[in-house]
């Protein structure tokens, strides 16, 4: 048995909370840091859905990636579906550490998961932004090549769609044969430049915007929008692995319950 201050410490060394973007609010965000935990839940978000999973396995802690208190808040109520879902955390005397943009950017995390997912090899960072207090290099994206005969933009897309179970992707094509693709989980569009300068004939990320599809077509890279949780959802069980490796006698759960929000007509 372990107590949530004990996993919270783990994960810290594995994916630092300190490396965390301004924006963000990664971390130990409710419960008490002295609670024995003897079953736990992983998810790449917490829910009403994830936590009532989580009552009924019987779990005292719930890690997920995205953090269950993003902005500040005034009050915690069940007027809204935040304030629920902290509520209900609280109800079943249930804790939560949320690792976020720290571990999209250390290796092993989102964007290596990611990478490997879809077969790339020759994994390196798409930007490194610094290295953490025991020397380890990290950055959000990476860059890898892809194997045998390469596909063009239509018949990629295809395989990613599938790799990662999305119910749907966009994409720009740019007649361009994929050899060197560049990942970012989740909103990384913004790195369309950082790709190209890589040497990167496609992106693979989430969210993207109306001017980066432009900007693709024009920088001539194909990109593809292959959607936030299928793009981030492959460390979930990476997560689940390391919490099972660093804790043998904890009983680690991944969600069931937790799926793609929407779907495409």
């Amino acid at each position: 048995m372990a107590t949530v201050r004990e996993i919270y410490q783990y994960l810290d060394s594995m994916a630092p909370f300190s490396l965390q973007m301004d924006f963000d609010n990664a971390g130990f965000l409710v419960g008490r840091g002295d609670r024995p935990v003897d079953k736990l839940l992983v998810s790449l978000d917490i829910t009403e859905e994830v936590v009532a999973e989580g009552a009924e396995l019987g779990c005292q802690l719930i890690v997920s990636h995205h953090p269950v208190i993003f902005f500040p808040r005034k009050s915690v109520t069940d007027a809204d579906p935040d304030g629920r879902v902290l509520l209900s955390l609280v109800e079943h005397n249930m804790a939560a550490i949320c690792a976020h943009t720290n571990l999209d950017a250390v290796w092993g995390g989102v964007n290596d998961a990611l990478a490997r997912k879809l077969g790339l090899t020759s994994i390196e960072p798409l930007k490194q932004d610094g290295v953490d207090g025991a020397g380890r290099p990290y950055g959000i994206g990476r860059v890898g090549n892809t194997a045998g005969v390469p596909l063009y933009a239509p018949a990629f897309a295809a395989f990613v769609k599938e790799t990662l179970g999305s119910n749907g992707v966009r994409f720009v094509d740019a007649r361009r044969p994929v050899r060197r693709v560049a990942v970012g989980g989740g909103a990384c569009a913004d790195m369309l430049r950082d790709a190209l300068a890589m040497g990167c004939d496609t992106f693979v990320t989430a969210d993207v915007k109306y001017n980066s599809f432009l900007d693709a077509k024009a920088l001539g890279v194909n990109l593809i929008d292959a959607g936030h949780y299928p793009t981030e959802q492959v460390v979930v069980p990476v997560l689940a692995k390391w919490l099972s490796d660093g804790f043998p006698k904890v009983e680690v759960h991944t969600t069931q319950t937790h799926k793609e929000v929407f779907s495409y007509l």
